[in-house]
């Protein structure tokens, strides 16, 4: 039965984003630059919002979205920029994933994390308010806007919100701000949140994150430095994340759903530890060494984490595809072939193919046959 749920999950309709104007915040990190990529690929006309990328190498360069999109460089907490961005774009559908996301970094820098996420959401938000061609707008949260309390509890979206880290908190924050928008303003168009579960995929470079801190120092024959390798977190890839949005947006858009919270993430089976995860990376990379350091968990995080995805599945019809061993084969084989010169865009084109024809036929075994072949990353 749940192999049978797996294959009928729903995917983007081309039809519905053929021509459709789409304004997306966010479109230099790694879920927003495969997000227009992702558009643009069904035929949307994309309008797009977002800080300078981070890191070099990154995707918005890789892709030359500057050069296939209406991109401005811009910040959120800008409102005059924001709005006359809007205004300009005339979007339809909004897609709001701009945030800085690091947990890490929302220690060092607490208010700036507060202030471009919180005050970068409100001020989207207002802009929205005199945008009647807007009729559907997605904005991206986290699984992390949950009151943890240690144990092993699958949230669903009804618990209730928290949150011990900064990042954590500026999201709840959001979420409640939201949530005020849309009863009070936004009634002109349908509006909800999307609490993702861990991402992970190729093309990701940011800093203090497993996958990329794995490659990058598993490409130099580094030792991999982890703390907490015992957390436990719903992995998924990021198509599974970025298709989900699609979707959504889709039937909000056609008032095929409610205007509220959703969860999206992993199968049970799939919320495994850190450790699960790197023994997964490391066999299908083909090499790579790890150390654990315990000072490096000076901060505080939640150790385990999981996701009642139940209302995706009734709701929208969205149920997780790749298993986390398909979606770490992937990764790595992404990483791998990027370093030896294939491009990013044909390789994302691969896994955006092989994610909507629901091709799960060995993938992980392509991919560690692959690894055997040559060991060089």
């Amino acid at each position: 039965m749940e192999a049978l749920v797996e294959r009928l999950s729903a995917n983007p309709d081309p039809a519905f984003w053929r021509g459709r104007r789409v304004a997306v915040t966010g479109h230099t990190g790694f879920k927003g630059a495969i997000l227009v990529h992702f558009l643009l690929r069904l035929g949307a006309k994309v309008s797009a919002f977002s800080l300078a990328p981070h890191t070099t190498p990154n995707l918005f360069d890789e892709l030359a979205l500057h050069h296939r999109c209406a991109s401005q460089i811009g910040d959120l907490r800008e409102f005059e920029t924001l709005n006359n961005w809007l205004l300009e774009s005339q979007p339809e559908v909004v897609f709001h994933l701009a945030a800085q996301a690091l947990v890490r970094e929302s220690y060092r820098q607490p208010a700036a994390t507060m202030s471009s996420n919180f005050v970068g959401t409100l001020h989207l938000l207002e802009a929205l308010r005199q945008q009647s061609s807007v009729k559907a707008v997605v904005c991206v949260t986290t699984d992390k806007v949950y009151r943890q309390s240690e144990i092993a509890h699958a949230f669903s979206e009804n618990d209730a919100l928290g949150g011990h880290d900064p990042y954590s908190a500026s999201k709840a924050a959001c979420e409640i701000l939201i949530e005020s928008y849309r009863l009070s303003f936004l009634q002109h168009a349908s509006i909800a949140t999307a609490r993702a579960g861990n991402v992970i995929g190729g093309g990701d470079w940011s800093a203090e994150r497993l996958l990329p801190d794995a490659v990058r120092a598993w490409q130099l024959d580094d030792v991999l430095e982890i703390r907490s390798p015992d957390a436990i977190r719903p992995w998924q890839h990021v198509l599974e994340a970025l298709t989900a949005y699609l979707i959504l947006a889709e039937k909000l858009f056609a008032s095929e759903c409610e205007s509220r919270a959703y969860n999206f993430g992993p199968d049970a089976r799939d919320a495994v530890s850190v450790r699960r995860v790197l023994d997964l990376a490391r066999q299908y990379f083909g090499r790579g060494e790890i150390v654990e350091h315990s000072d490096l968990a000076s901060f505080h995080e939640a150790q385990v984490l999981m996701l009642n995805t139940d209302l995706a599945r009734t709701q929208l019809g969205i149920a997780p595809r790749w298993t986390l061993e398909t979606a770490v084969a992937r990764s790595m084989l992404w990483y791998r072939q990027f370093a030896r010169g294939v491009s990013a865009a044909r390789l994302c084109d691969e896994d955006i193919a092989a994610f909507l024809s629901d091709t799960q036929i060995h993938e992980h075994e392509q991919a560690g046959m692959q690894a055997n072949e040559v060991r060089d990353g």
